[in-house]
């Protein structure tokens, strides 16, 4: 048996605009975590049984761009595998689906890597990280690339597409909490509509990319010095700003304010928006406080992590 696992994700800032050049910065978050479990198997093909969808079927039964379909069959074409082995794969995974938290790179990266040892083979992080962004394309459409890297090194990044990726140092821990609205958030969708808001006056949606990009730069120099009690207000400005992108929803703006309110140094939504999490910023000794606060709103889940 071979067995692997990869975390979660959160981007901390650059959201949507990370998909026209600008830089995003975001984190691994190791509180969830997809693992997956690959043997050889007495039974004829490749069984999947995957319980947190209700998944359990032979690869042949699944349609071609099935992620986990993709997954396997470009891997063992990629690889020369053939025939294909029988095996067994258990994929199980405490990352919410559609919530934001990376749940379709984590299972894709986890998958590739745990196959990729059983049949003996090995990949780089770039080649694993690359693959995945072409399976990630399946979930999403025109995907930043974001979530991939940051699950596939597992560092903090600085990212920007199509250029060379860059990890950074925390220069002091810092807390965050997460919660999540209980809606999925429809990354696709919401791409999307950005790209045809985008499309509608680009120059006028480039300037507010900028802001965007701005702020990112400074969240990563302000993280790297320790200066973390300027983060909060970088956190909020960027969610002003994607509020005026329509990706926000009443629910983020409810448990946005609901944070502030219990004491949060600054709050955003997180990910694609329209719904899965938002992000607080919190002095460790608050945390559970802000929690508690945010489950009252309506928050579904809240998960505390420190970012090192």
């Amino acid at each position: 048996m071979t067995h692997s696992s990869a975390p979660g994700k959160i981007i901390l800032f650059g959201e949507h605009a990370v998909v026209y050049g600008r830089p995003a910065l975001a984190v691994p978050v190791t509180q969830v975590h997809a693992d997956v479990e690959v043997s050889d198997s007495a039974r004829s093909g490749i069984w999947i049984e995957a319980p947190a969808v209700g998944l359990q079927a032979e690869l042949n039964a699944l349609a071609p761009d099935h992620p986990l379909a993709a997954v396997i069959n470009n891997l063992f074409f990629r690889s020369h595998v053939s025939p294909f082995p029988n095996l067994e794969i258990r994929i199980t995974s405490t990352i919410p689906v559609a919530s934001g938290l990376g749940s379709g790179a984590a299972v894709t990266v986890a998958l590739t890597r745990a196959l990729a040892s059983h049949l003996d083979g090995s990949m780089t992080d770039e080649e694993l990280n690359a693959f995945a962004y072409e399976i990630e394309k399946i979930h999403h459409g025109t995907p930043s690339g974001i979530d991939n890297t940051v699950v596939t090194y597992a560092r903090p990044v600085y990212f920007v597409k199509d250029q060379s990726i860059e990890t950074f140092l925390v220069g002091q821990p810092f807390t965050i909490v997460i919660a999540d609205t209980g809606i999925p958030a429809p990354t696709k969708e919401s791409v999307a509509d950005v790209r045809k808001l985008f499309e509608s006056d680009e120059k006028y949606w480039d300037n507010v990319f900028d802001e965007m990009a701005d702020i990112s730069f400074a969240a990563r120099r302000v993280i790297e010095e320790g200066w973390i009690e300027m983060l909060g207000a970088l956190l909020d400005e960027n969610h002003a700003l994607l509020q005026h992108l329509t990706v926000s929803s009443p629910e983020l703006d409810a448990l946005v304010e609901a944070a502030r309110r219990a004491g949060a140094l600054g709050a955003k939504l997180s990910g694609g928006g329209r719904g899965g999490n938002m992000i607080a910023l919190v002095e460790p000794e608050s945390a559970e406080t802000v929690a508690a606060s945010l489950k009252e709103a309506g928050a579904r889940n809240t998960i505390i992590t420190q970012i090192t």
